[in-house]
């Protein structure tokens, strides 16, 4: 039996699974669940970009001292590709800057690009994100326009396999070592199609042996909320800092999909899905 929050002893120690919003940073979500719960000693093991979604693990009292061990466990992902197109951020935070042909892509050749992406690769992280450049964060210098050199550093693909192909879109998935950014993974598989390709979603579905689908959501974690002790002043309240806000056209092509999704739980599925591998 799923062990319940209620069960849960957060003062002295509890690996706690959560699902991660979209456009929340990993950093709201440990502000939030420390106020609600009024947690003393939190973290997480494991920052998600805003624009991902699934397993974000966070550690309460002793447990914090296990973050770096959670770290390094292998992750896994889940998302799409969109072909064509290539963003600055790799991803829809930033608008379409470059548009190149895909239709003339074979299957076979999709899934191809991904051999040499497997196994130990030199990865270069994206200008926008938290790497570290002469003591500033990578994204920083990216937002004011100002140019970087990020280093390539290795990290390993332990599987990458293309689970569903209707161009422009590509779904994946992906095993990796810690470090592995998917965005850089999308440039470098649209690099060697020769088309371009950015990340239009992403889902961490897995740290070592935990999973999303063990995870609470923050709904959960509210309707745990305890009551303030008697004399005390409500809360200040203020609106919920989202996070990092896709660009609008990449807002309205999430809106998109995920009114597809809608549509397709509401229809029976194909019996085939074009392009996806057999069992």
């Amino acid at each position: 039996m799923k062990k319940t929050l209620a069960d849960y002893d957060f003062e002295t120690g509890e690996v706690l699974l959560l699902d991660k919003p979209l456009t929340w940073t990993s950093f709201d979500v440990v502000r939030k669940v420390k106020g609600a719960l009024r947690i003393k000693k939190i973290g997480h093991a494991g920052t998600l970009d805003p624009l991902a979604t699934g397993l974000l693990i966070l550690c309460t009292g002793k447990k914090t001292k296990e973050i770096d061990q959670i770290q390094a466990q292998e992750k896994e992902y889940a998302g799409t590709f969109r072909l064509g197109e290539t963003t600055p951020s790799f991803d829809l935070e930033t608008a379409v800057d470059v548009v190149l042909p895909y239709a003339h892509l074979t299957d076979e050749e999709l899934r191809a690009a991904t051999a040499p992406l497997t196994g130990l690769i030199q990865q270069i992280p994206p200008i926008f994100s938290a790497v570290k450049i002469d003591g500033k964060r990578a994204y920083e210098l990216a937002r004011t326009g100002q140019e970087a050199e990020i280093k390539p550093k290795t990290v390993e693909i332990r599987e990458f396999e293309l689970t569903r192909i209707v161009l422009p879109e590509v779904d994946f998935r992906v095993r990796c070592s810690k470090g592995t950014y998917i965005r850089s993974l999308a440039r470098d598989f649209g690099a060697a199609l020769g088309c371009g390709a950015h990340l239009t979603r992403l889902v961490r579905t897995r740290i070592g042996e935990y999973r999303v689908e063990d995870a609470f959501s923050l709904a959960d974690i509210e309707a745990l909320r305890p009551p303030r002790p008697e004399g005390e002043g409500p809360a200040r309240t203020r609106a919920e800092r989202p996070g990092i806000a896709p660009n609008r056209v990449g807002l309205q092509y999430f809106a998109a999909l995920q009114a597809d999704a809608l549509a397709a739980q509401q229809h029976e599925a194909p019996a085939e899905t074009p392009g996806a591998p057999a069992e």
